[in-house]
């Protein structure tokens, strides 16, 4: 039987950290709230590009769950099993010990994980950006192919190792690939026997332009810094075919390279299948207030749930973190209200505009349907990024400032290996 008084929330991103907070300030002391998160802290991804860029500390963006929410009870490991008649949740912690939490109300914020296309040989040779352990590791093969580059007398395999492919010219994929040049150029400037060498960088997506979801006027200012920086946009241009040696594109050309970063989209967190509950496009049906239909106990929102957009009849939220967070909020309070604390309400947003941080003074932003570009899409960027961030304010905001003025430290920490963050264990979409 579920446990009175008890709040479960799967996932402690945009959509589960907003919700815990919420939840804690709507419910009397006595009501325990349990947040289950494979990790200790709630992780700030739009400045992962950054991380891997190595011009931001990965634990800038790793805000400690149990410092910022101290009173919820963190149940550290990664929901499997979801008993909706007895009402329970079964875990893993990290040592594989299996627990079992009781709940009087659930909350499903398990988020995405990276889309794997039927594609031959990506899930083996690329790799994903969807955590600090891919970031890093993508940091440190960038760095390592510029090293071993500077070693060989090859000059084939020094430019296939001076090659770095990106999939994907969404919000990831285009900071990726804006803040990658500057980032090799840092590697190399350091190594005498690159001097002259040529290093390319692509983009490719299957969209027409970059950045599709902006203003037009947007994508083109994030189209030209790109050129400018000397990515190599490829629209209308995918991977056919990935190899250890390089990637045949779908307009027939065999690029040799050894770096493939895949940031083609997300798709709903597995667990969103092993729940039972009904979905639609792979995400968990729910109404406008975020309850699951026939199910009023549990309720379920961010990138895992199909909460209706109201202000586009017959369409579904975007997977955004900007959705994510609103819907955490109203979920949390939504819930109370079903205890007894406030008033339910439905979920209706409109989007604020978005923000793309494309390095240095840099980036594309539409606060308010207002595009902008260079220096004060920059100043609204980095300060809505400050803004937004639940933690660490003040040491991105000094790490940015050290980053100015000192440059990038550009040395592999070998922390995680590529065998650690393999893109192969996601199902195809």
């Amino acid at each position: 039987m579920g446990t009175a008084n008890r709040i479960v929330i799967v996932g402690g991103g945009f959509a589960g950290f907003h919700a815990a907070k919420a939840l804690v300030k709507a419910v009397p002391e006595d009501t325990e709230v349990v947040l289950v998160n494979k990790t200790d802290y709630f992780l700030y991804l739009p400045l992962l590009p950054q991380v891997s860029a190595a011009s931001l500390d990965p634990r800038r963006v790793a805000v400690s769950l149990t410092k910022t929410l101290p009173k919820v009870r963190l149940a550290l490991g990664t929901a499997d099993k979801l008993a909706v008649d007895r009402r329970e949740v079964t875990y893993t912690d990290p040592e594989g010990g299996s627990h079992v939490l009781g709940y009087d109300r659930l909350l499903l914020a398990a988020g995405s994980v990276n889309k794997l296309l039927p594609i031959p040989g990506v899930g083996a040779h690329a790799h994903g950006f969807r955590g600090i352990g891919e970031a890093l590791y993508l940091r440190d093969h960038v760095i390592r192919q510029i090293e071993l580059a500077a070693a060989t007398d090859d000059p084939a395999l020094k430019a296939a190792r001076c090659t770095f492919v990106v999939v994907g010219a969404g919000y990831t994929g285009t900071e990726v690939a804006a803040q990658g040049p500057p980032f090799t150029a840092a590697v190399a400037g350091r190594n005498r026997a690159l001097q002259g060498q040529k290093i390319r960088w692509l983009l490719l997506d299957v969209a027409p332009k970059v950045l599709p979801e902006l203003d037009p006027r947007l994508s083109k200012a994030a189209d030209k810094l790109l050129r400018k920086r000397g990515v190599e946009v490829l629209m209308g241009t995918s991977v056919e075919e990935a190899t250890a040696e390089g990637v045949r594109l779908t307009n027939g050309e065999f690029v040799r390279t050894r770096t493939l970063a895949w940031c083609v989209g997300v798709r709903p967190d597995p667990l969103t299948d092993a729940t039972g509950l009904a979905t639609e496009r792979g995400r968990i049906v729910v109404d406008a207030t975020m309850a699951v239909p026939g199910h009023p106990e549990i309720f379920a929102c961010g990138d895992c749930a199909a909460v209706p957009d109201l202000t586009r009849p017959g369409e579904l939220t975007a997977m955004t973190a900007q959705h994510a967070m609103r819907q955490g909020k109203l979920a949390g309070k939504n819930i109370a209200a079903t205890l007894g604390h406030g008033q339910i309400a439905q979920y209706k947003h409109h989007d604020l505009g978005f923000v793309v941080d494309l390095g240095g003074l840099a980036a594309a932003a539409n606060p308010l349907g207002i595009p902008l570009s260079g220096l004060p899409a920059a100043a609204v960027t980095r300060g809505y990024h400050l803004a937004a961030m639940p933690g660490n304010r003040t040491r991105t905001l000094i790490d940015w400032g050290v980053d100015a003025v000192f440059g990038r430290q550009t040395v592999q920490l070998g922390l995680v290996r590529g065998d650690d963050v393999p893109l192969d264990t996601e199902r195809p979409a």
